[in-house]
């Protein structure tokens, strides 16, 4: 019996080190090297502070900005998760219209459909090129600017398809806020 175990136990040993250690080690230096930003968190800075993530949503409802989608877990990265609720569900179903209301009384159109749904994790940075085009006249009067500068900035931010093929044209709301604040300040009351 023991000529089986301390053979087994070797290789468990030798695995878990290999595999365990050994390897993230390997990728983690590789991935550092090669992709910095990434490696560490896709961070954004404004100066020497930290803002956010690049890759997790934060939530915001002044007027001034753009509004990321709904989150069921308040945009805590801890807590990542969706809410649960099937297509059926009457919960799901009032939450969807509430948020469906609340739209249109901020921006004064039809809500988008990444507008009244939280995503799978409930942290997605991007919103749709079409919601962050509806916000647009919304942040121009919070802002005192014309909705037409709002536009620009936001369509000089858009994310197209890879290839022109592979997804939907997106803007990622942390970085076009920012690029919001730098080109045109918020008011007193919409400031960070």
């Amino acid at each position: 019996m023991l000529v089986h175990f301390r053979p087994a136990l070797v290789l468990l040993l030798a695995l878990s080190l290999l595999t365990g250690l050994a390897y993230p080690l390997a990728v983690t230096g590789v991935a550092g090297l090669i992709w910095p930003a990434q490696a560490a968190g896709s961070l954004v800075r404004q100066g020497d502070r930290i803002v956010g993530s690049a890759l997790i949503a934060q939530g915001e409802d002044r007027p001034a900005y753009l509004h990321p989608r709904p989150s069921a877990v308040d945009w805590n990265a801890s807590a990542s998760g969706a809410s649960n609720l099937g297509p059926t569900s009457r919960d799901l179903a009032g939450q969807v219209a509430d948020r469906r209301a609340a739209y249109q009384a901020q921006n004064g159109v039809a809500a988008p459909g990444d507008a009244v749904t939280a995503s799978g994790s409930g942290l997605d940075p991007d919103i749709s090129l079409a919601n962050a085009l509806a916000q647009a006249p919304r942040i121009a009067r919070a802002r005192g600017i014309a909705p037409e500068k709002v536009r620009t900035l936001i369509m000089d931010r858009v994310h197209r398809p890879w290839l022109g093929l592979y997804g939907v044209p997106y803007v990622t709301v942390l970085t076009t806020n920012l690029a919001l604040d730098e080109a045109f300040p918020a008011q007193p009351s919409g400031t960070r």
